[in-house]
Formats: structure tokens, C-alpha cells, sequence
């Protein structure tokens, strides 16, 4: 990749354990998240000195999943949001690669980039929901083969001047371009979970791994293994349920733990410590504005 865009820059220009937030900010899994609620907490989670709000590509909503992401085309979404922040990195985790033409990825993603002066960061992914392969049309036994042709195409958009690339989706013969190009001439792509590649494909092409919430040897085992191969960023999730007692042990959670201040302050010390760059929080409760603003106060200051 050439020289990093602002959001890439913010989460991973330093040395210190970044922190970011997850749409739908309110926790309206199922349902259509409040716009205005949403996008006043976005604001003041950047306020609060968090890095990055995280978007999901979620097209279709399937029951099974009890989950729609945050409803909105994360594309539409993150515009609305780079239009209300004015520094914090805005990311994709992650846009299912498989089901979307690369050509309108890479159009919508350097159109988000020039629109939140450069503030975008792609989380990428092959996508888990079996139905959505049907509905679109698309093989779910090709997705990992898709999932490199789609990269393959998104690096040729936006590096090239009317690319030649022939892929499944069609061919670009040199008389067509792809604008707008990127603020910074590429942008950082964060492959997500193992999207059906081997860790050789992914530090080769990736510009980054971001991966679930792991127990904590099997992420070492993770870690140990990227770094050897890479010095691209780590990224991993976690959901911080923090307990009335700050001294609370740690109890697991979906996709994290409910623990006290003191123990999340060193849990995070030791993500640093092992090689994580940067970690996705969501927060749990009815009050979420109070939620983050803990975290911030009594887990991200006290680092």
C-alpha cells in the first residue's frame, strides 16, 4: 500500500492499543436503529477520544442471524457519519466481497474516502449467511475465489489509470476507468476472519487481519503466528460489559466479558502488550451514551 490515509494513520500510525466502536451504536440489532440517536452518539464517541466507528455490511436480513447489523448500506451510512465526525477513522467490518460487483466497491469505497477526507478503512470479508449466495446468485463454494478476484480488482481500480483486468464479474480492456481514485492512491484493506484464505494469501495481500473475539491462548497462538509472517496491524473485537464493582473478576460474555474497570484496564494492557493494534468495543445496557462514556473514563484513560 502507499503512503496510509488518515484513518489507517489514526489506528495504526503509533505504538499504543487504538479503541473503536461498533454500529448500531443503541444495540437495534433487529430492528431500524434511531438516526438521529445513532448519529449523536457517533459524535460523541469521537468526543470521548475513541479512534474508529465500525460499520457492517449486512445485505440481507436472515432471522436465524436475530441480526441486521446497523440496517443501513454501511456506504450511505458512513457518509452520514463522516458528514457529523471530523477525525476519527471510519471503518467497514466487513463488506462481503462475494456478493458485491468489485467495480461498485471500489467506486463507493475511494467516493466514501474523498468524502470523509480520507478517514476510510475496509474491513473485507467471503460473508457466513448460506441464503445470501442464492439470493444473489453467487456460488458459495467459489466465495474464497471470488473473494481474491474481487481484491485483485479493487487493487487495479484504484492504483490504475484504465485498468486491463479480466475477471467473472466482466473485462476492463483499457478503455474505461474507475473514478474517483483514492485520496492516498490505494486504500487499507483489513481481511476479516480467514474469509476462506490461508494466512499466507492474507499477510501477502492484506493490508491488516482483523479477526473475532478469541479466548486469550488461542489469540497469543494468533498473534505469535501473524507477526512472523508480517508487521501489518492485528485487529481483534470484544464486547466490554463493565460491572458496578471495578474490582469485579471477569465473566464471559457474547463476544467478550462483563468484569470491573480494573480488570478491563489490564486486559487491554495485555492486548497491547501481545501484538493487537486495535480493538473493536461494543457496549451492552440501555443507557449506551453512559456506557461508552465509562469505558472511556475508567478503562481508555487510565491506559
Amino acid at each position: 500500500m502507499e503512503s496510509p490515509n488518515r484513518g489507517y494513520e489514526r489506528l495504526f500510525g503509533g505504538d499504543d492499543l487504538t479503541v473503536g466502536a461498533t454500529f448500531p451504536l443503541t444495540g437495534a440489532r433487529e430492528e431500524r436503529p434511531d438516526v438521529a440517536r445513532e448519529l449523536a452518539l457517533a459524535e460523541r464517541v469521537e468526543d470521548l477520544g475513541f479512534d474508529g466507528l465500525w460499520a457492517r455490511d449486512v445485505p440481507t436480513y436472515w432471522p436465524t442471524f436475530r441480526d441486521a447489523g446497523q440496517t443501513f448500506d454501511p456506504w450511505t451510512w458512513l457518509s452520514q457519519v463522516a458528514a457529523r465526525t471530523d477525525e476519527i477513522a471510519l471503518g467497514t467490518a466487513s463488506v462481503v466481497l462475494p456478493l458485491r460487483h468489485p467495480l461498485h466497491v471500489a467506486k463507493s469505497a475511494a467516493s466514501l474516502d474523498h468524502l470523509s477526507d480520507g478517514r476510510l478503512v475496509l474491513g473485507v470479508a467471503s460473508g457466513d449467511r448460506s441464503p445470501e449466495y442464492e439470493a444473489f446468485g453467487v456460488s458459495e463454494d467459489e466465495r474464497g475465489a471470488a473473494f481474491r478476484e474481487s481484491v485483485r480488482v479493487l487493487r487495479a481500480a484504484w492504483t490504475t489509470d484504465f485498468p486491463e483486468v479480466e475477471t467473472r464479474w466482466g473485462t476492463m480492456d483499457g478503455t474505461l476507468d474507475v473514478v474517483p481514485k483514492p485520496t492516498r492512491g490505494n486504500l487499507p484493506l483489513l481481511v476479516t476472519g480467514n474469509s476462506r484464505q490461508s494466512r499466507e494469501w492474507i499477510a501477502a495481500h492484506g493490508d491488516g487481519w482483523l479477526f473475532y473475539h478469541l479466548p486469550e491462548d488461542t489469540l497469543r497462538d494468533y498473534l505469535d503466528d501473524w507477526h512472523a509472517r508480517t508487521d501489518a496491524p492485528f485487529v481483534t473485537t470484544c464486547t466490554v460489559e463493565l460491572a458496578d464493582d471495578p474490582d469485579a473478576s471477569p465473566e464471559r460474555v457474547n463476544q467478550g466479558f462483563r468484569a470491573g474497570a480494573a480488570w478491563f484496564r489490564e486486559y487491554f494492557r495485555d492486548l497491547e502488550r501481545w501484538g493487537v493494534d486495535h480493538v473493536l468495543v461494543g457496549v451492552t445496557g440501555d443507557d449506551r451514551e453512559r456506557a461508552y462514556e465509562r469505558v472511556a473514563s475508567d478503562v481508555l484513560d487510565a491506559l
